[in-house]
């Protein structure tokens, strides 16, 4: 399947190693001749401290037009967003979560109109678009000239979806641009699914964080490369069994060596390790026992035959049903992480449906992505 996958990504996504290490070359020295003040904390203009505070839309808007970062909601979970036509802007999103420049960034767009202006669309990704956004699912295409390289970590391709969250939909209409919007947090950590949680990880490096509400779905969108044959390259939001549904096709999903085995990074979210709480984690599969310590903190699907010795438990749903359990993923995560155990223990849930996203969420949380 490596071989495969590399021959499939080759024939869409043609690159050379050495223009990609002379493009990341080049966003390094960028980096390095910007000043602290560029992209580090910054004060807000007065412009945007002295506008009403009852309107957090018109701030945020202003904010992204001035080139900083704020903090989005979406279905999924909260996202950083930044002007994605303005590579300095870009790159404070980098600086403010500590992300390595070789990790692309996926661009949210209002529309497939506003999509296809920084993305070539095939007759799939037409249908799959028309179908599903907005909505949790991340389009990898060829990219146009006008992305800047920084967004796409020097790949030909770029990721683009339409986010179902009518904060996010009328902050991109209002601003007029893409948005660049990886989750808010600091890399590799858990992932925002409230307001608060932007605020905890990322301070005063975010002008603006609107505030949403819980994020409904709570796992990240599903990044698939439609062509030459459609290929799931990270699980999440939209289910396998949807995508087939509306291609009347199979979806190949990438397994972990390959994605793992595929340098530069073809997508958002595919590093082996993410999503992850600071305390250890280790996953339990079907079958095996669980932990008795009561310093350990256990995430459980259902609950069902829990030792009575445990003191941290976090069911994802009584009833499982996945939809419940992807929804409170990481709020469930930031809560065991933020207890007083020492290590954390992770049921793997049934492999299909949406667990599989959230399984895929669970094995990079504990380094084994």
């Amino acid at each position: 399947m490596a071989g495969l996958l590399a021959v499939i990504l080759c024939h869409v996504v043609p690159w050379s190693a050495n223009r990609f290490d002379d493009r990341i070359h080049r966003q390094r020295q960028w980096i390095a001749a910007w000043s602290g003040e560029v992209l580090g904390k910054r004060t807000l203009p007065s412009t945007l401290s002295c506008m009403p505070a009852q309107d957090p839309l018109t701030i945020a808007v202003a904010a992204i037009r001035a080139g900083h970062l704020v903090g989005m909601p979406t279905e999924t979970v909260y996202g950083l967003a930044a002007n994605a036509l303005d590579a300095t802007a870009v790159l404070r999103v980098f600086s403010a979560k500590g992300r390595p420049t070789f990790d692309p960034l996926i661009v949210h767009v209002a529309d497939a109109a506003q999509a296809w202006t920084v993305a070539k669309p095939s007759p799939r990704a037409e249908r799959l678009a028309a179908a599903l956004w907005p909505g949790p699912l991340t389009l990898v295409l060829p990219r146009r000239e006008n992305v800047p390289d920084v967004v796409t970590s020097g790949l030909e391709t770029v990721g683009v979806r339409c986010p179902a969250h009518p904060l996010a939909l009328a902050l991109i209409r209002a601003a007029g641009v893409p948005l660049a919007a990886p989750s808010a947090n600091l890399f590799g950590r858990i992932s925002p699914t409230t307001a608060a949680h932007v605020r905890e990880q990322l301070g005063d490096a975010v002008a603006v964080v609107l505030d949403g509400g819980p994020c409904r779905v709570g796992i990240e969108s599903t990044v698939l490369l439609p062509d030459p044959a459609p290929l799931i390259l990270r699980p999440g939001g939209v289910t396998r069994e949807r995508l087939e549904e509306i291609l009347g096709e199979p979806v190949a999903v990438a397994d972990r060596v390959a994605r793992a085995a595929l340098l530069p990074q073809q997508a958002p979210g595919m590093l082996p390790s993410h999503y992850a709480p600071v305390k250890p984690l280790r996953l339990r599969h079907a079958g095996e026992a669980w932990p008795d310590d009561p310093a350990t903190g256990v995430l459980a699907f259902t609950g069902c035959d829990l030792p009575s010795s445990l003191r941290q438990i976090e069911v994802l749903s009584r009833h499982g049903d996945l939809a419940e359990a992807a929804a409170g993923l990481f709020a469930a995560l930031r809560r065991l992480d933020a207890s007083d155990v020492t290590s954390l223990v992770a049921e793997l849930l049934p492999d299909h449906g949406l667990g599989l996203g959230i399984n895929d969420r669970l094995r990079r949380a504990a380094g084994l992505g």
